[in-house]
């Protein structure tokens, strides 16, 4: 690549060289940079005191891969760091426009810079550490058989997941076209990530036998070459295309897990974790339940996180859906205040990423729960038309079926959400949706079974304990209901009939009127008045 002729611009007590390519600090040592990130600088350097657009930025900077407007915010966080004090200040966020780099006015002579030093792209081979977060590469999957006429739909699945990983908050996912540079050869996973800088690899085959399908996949860490995950799918032959965007769903949001889960665990053992690894393990905690100990720790990360970088968009709307949980879990006495604070933090978010697909979710997921009920499946239906495989909307959609007293369609929107990931870490919620609306009609039999199945899933969740309970006791079975009403104050021991019944979300009458039997349910159960 020709080296720049324009000479270093200086920013703060930091040099831009773009002919040698290198972020010198005031005594003359190169300042670290990921290579995107030093292209996003380059880039801005060449035309300083002038918007550069985020498209422009996102053509130029990610032209071999499919990311998200994540990578970018991510690597302008790692330039606003490497400038140090000035950080802040030269590199300005034009909002949803662009970005703009502030330099002195006047070029400093080359001649201060001392000796050839290496460029960022120049690097053989990173650490680990320097690979992006969340990077992978989604290796073409095998044609088990070799049925020519199975190829286009095989063909299809690897690039469809390709697209649906890069919807992932903060993933780096290589473009198809070098992806499919590897089909049909053996490949080395560490020399892959060492050769594309990234941290896992994705692979799998597809087979066909009869009228059905069999998927294996799994996903390598770079670094070690061991598996992190691996899975079996079997789906019975239907219509192709339906199947394979059944298929890539359901890949798609259990890898979101898995793959939090794995950087979580990088960053455990980080000595000086960055923004983006505080982010990760806050949100590992998310999917673990909702208790106060998870969500204050949770909390705690990401309040961290935005302190390196406020800009971090991830970290701000995963701490609103903290702030959206206490409300939701009636955490409080007055979880209207919860909410609010949800709700800022979001339209500030949508300010500057106006397609964030979860901002939009969560930010209905309070309207629905602040008597804005139409409001908010509105938004979880924009969050939808963002990403198809955001199951979690279609989950809070049934939520708002409920609270509008519309019990009898809860269901099927659930089941919509089970069917793209029916492992999901939030599927406990899900069911909990489903027991109440069928407690809502008095089936309470039916009820039973969906509250049973959502502890089985996960008992990190004192509501649904408590709601439970209410329907054991309202069949008469008391013993079970008050020992499950137990659990559930031992992982929220303020929660009161009180509570509950103060904060009704919605003044649809006949949902408020359907809540009088929890009521009674509740004391049956032995929960506390308050």
């Amino acid at each position: 690549m020709l080296r720049s002729s324009q000479p270093p611009i200086l920013v703060g007590d930091r040099m831009v060289d773009l002919a040698r390519e290198t972020l010198c600090d005031g005594r003359g040592d190169v300042v670290p940079l990921r290579p995107r990130a030093w292209a996003v600088l380059r880039l801005l350097a060449t035309r300083p005191g002038q918007l550069v657009s985020k498209d422009e930025i996102m053509d130029e900077v990610w032209s071999d891969c499919e990311v998200t407007e994540d990578s970018l915010v991510q690597a302008i966080g790692d330039i606003r760091r490497a400038l140090g004090d000035a950080g802040r200040s030269a590199l300005k966020t034009m909002p949803r426009r662009g970005y703009m780099l502030v330099v002195d006015a006047k070029p400093i002579d080359a001649t201060v810079v001392s000796g050839d030093t290496p460029r960022p792209s120049d690097t053989a081979e990173l650490p680990a550490a320097s690979m992006p977060h969340l990077s992978i590469v989604v290796l073409p999957f095998a044609n088990i058989g070799g049925d020519p006429a199975q190829d286009d739909f095989v063909d299809g699945v690897t690039e469809s997941l390709t697209t649906d990983l890069s919807r992932i908050a903060g993933s780096f996912v290589i473009g198809r076209n070098t992806a499919f540079t590897f089909k049909g050869k053996a490949v080395d996973t560490r020399q892959i990530g060492r050769d594309l800088n990234v941290r896992y690899v994705l692979e799998g085959s597809v087979q066909r036998g009869g009228n059905r399908f069999r998927l294996n996949a799994q996903l390598t860490d770079t670094e070690t070459g061991s598996h992190v995950w691996a899975d079996r799918f079997d789906k019975r032959a239907a219509e192709l295309l339906d199947m394979q965007d059944e298929i890539v769903s359901r890949l798609a949001n259990t890898l979101n897990a898995e793959l939090i889960a794995a950087e979580a665990r990088r960053a455990e053992r980080s000595p000086r974790p960055d923004a983006m690894d505080l982010y990760f393990q806050g949100r590992a905690l998310q999917n673990r339940g909702v208790t106060r100990a998870l969500l204050t720790q949770a909390k705690d990360f990401f309040a961290r996180s935005l302190v390196l970088d406020p800009g971090n968009i991830e970290a701000a709307v995963a701490a609103a859906q903290v702030e959206v949980s206490v409300g939701s879990a009636f955490m409080a006495d007055d979880v209207n205040t919860h909410f609010q604070v949800a709700e800022t933090a979001l339209n500030g978010v949508l300010l500057h990423a106006p397609d964030h697909p979860r901002a939009h979710m969560l930010l209905g997921a309070v309207q629905i729960q602040t008597n804005r009920i139409e409001n908010g499946i509105a938004q979880c239906l924009r969050s939808l038309a963002l990403d198809r495989n955001l199951a979690d909307a279609h989950g809070f959609i049934g939520l708002g079926k409920y609270q509008s007293a519309r019990c009898e369609e809860v269901e099927g929107h659930i089941q919509e959400a089970l069917r793209l990931s029916p492992r999901d870490t939030r599927a406990f919620l899900w069911y909990m949706f489903v027991g109440l609306a069928k407690l809502g009609i008095k089936q309470d039999h039916e009820a039973i079974g969906w509250f049973r199945r959502s502890l089985e899933l996960n008992r990190n969740h004192a509501l649904s304990h408590f709601h439970f309970a209410t329907a054991l006791a309202l069949v008469g079975e008391l013993k079970e209901a008050r020992s499950i009403a137990e659990a559930g104050l031992a992982l929220d021991s303020g929660f009161t009939i009180r509570r509950y019944r103060i904060n009704a979300k919605g003044d649809n009458p006949v949902y408020l009127a359907r809540r009088q039997r929890y009521f009674e349910g509740l004391r049956l159960a032995g929960v506390p008045e308050g």
